[in-house]
């Protein structure tokens, strides 16, 4: 296992329809090679501090993070109230196009992995490996009825009450083990101090999670026969410890429409992080599961 190194990220900016994208790049982009491509690594709305661990265990290659619109350093100039899987996914061709390089490999997790596979239905040529991590899409589960219905409970919650309330919900909801019961809703709301969260109102309501992500990501139908026709190699990944969560599931059901096993890797949703946002997964387990995936390409 290649140990973990701290090369230096040198951030790049562009200038995309509504936004101006911020993204960091690590390495020698002309040493890609057609074996061991670009390895761009995205969330949504998680921005490029949450793979600083991730990134410092490919240093041999060169290795791409972004920050979504409208999160971290990625402002907005458009008036939009939300943004859509499509738009990130143009972002994120446009940065690809800006790198000058033929093809990445591509590293989605989370919102990320919505958005990558947004883009490989729309623009594969540009990916020659997209790995999904547990992508949150309810269209694909059972369950989409209700599972629809919190999300839009927490968004309302966040607009009505602030950060803490919305953000327990999340954190009940995303980590419910199974299918959501038909009464879920009915159910008394989780305190925010159990999560060390903070019950006071502070009247924000920027949270790129709680105010857009929540409603535009999960919601999002994908065009599974462009992604079957799609000359990218596509593996959806869940982690084991996730696998019964809903973005675990969600993993799980996207691979059989589209026809592949999923393919397992350790720990948990932050299985890559090693303290950011204070979510310890196991890091370099992550990276060597990714590394395999990587090599069969």
């Amino acid at each position: 296992m290649t140990e973990p190194t701290t090369s230096e990220a040198r951030t790049r900016t562009l200038e995309a329809p509504g936004a101006t994208i911020h993204y960091d790049v690590r390495g020698d982009l002309s040493e890609a090679t057609a074996e061991a491509p670009a390895l761009m690594l995205v969330g949504s709305p998680m921005d490029a501090s949450g793979f600083t661990t991730l990134a410092g265990y490919f240093g041999d290659r060169p290795v791409v993070t972004y920050d979504p619109r409208g999160t971290g350093r990625s402002t907005r100039t458009d008036a939009a109230a939300e943004t859509a899987p499509r738009e990130h996914a143009e972002d994120l061709r446009l940065v690809i196009e800006a790198l000058g390089v033929d093809r990445v490999d591509l590293f989605g997790s989370s919102g990320g992995a919505v958005n990558a596979l947004t883009l490989v239905a729309e623009h594969p040529g540009p990916v020659r490996t997209l790995v999904a991590h547990e992508p949150p899409v309810v269209d694909v589960l059972p369950d989409r009825e209700q599972l629809t219905a919190v999300c839009e409970d927490i968004y309302d919650t966040y607009r009505r009450s602030g950060t803490g309330p919305a953000m327990a919900k999340f954190i009940a909801f995303v980590q419910y083990p199974g299918p959501l019961p038909a009464d879920y809703l009915d159910r008394p709301a989780p305190d925010p101090a159990r999560f060390g969260l903070p019950t006071e109102d502070d009247g924000s309501r920027d949270d790129p999670l709680l105010g857009q992500n929540i409603r535009t990501n999960p919601t999002v139908r994908l065009d599974f026969a462009a992604l079957a026709a799609a000359p990218t190699r596509i593996v959806v990944a869940a982690g084991r410890e996730s696998a019964t969560e809903m973005p675990g599931r969600s993993a799980i059901a996207v691979a059989e429409r589209l026809g592949i096993e999923p393919t397992m890797f350790p720990s948990h949703h932050a299985g890559f992080m090693s303290g950011e946002f204070g979510m310890e997964g196991e890091p370099e387990a992550f990276a060597a599961k990714l590394r395999e995936v990587l090599s069969a390409s």
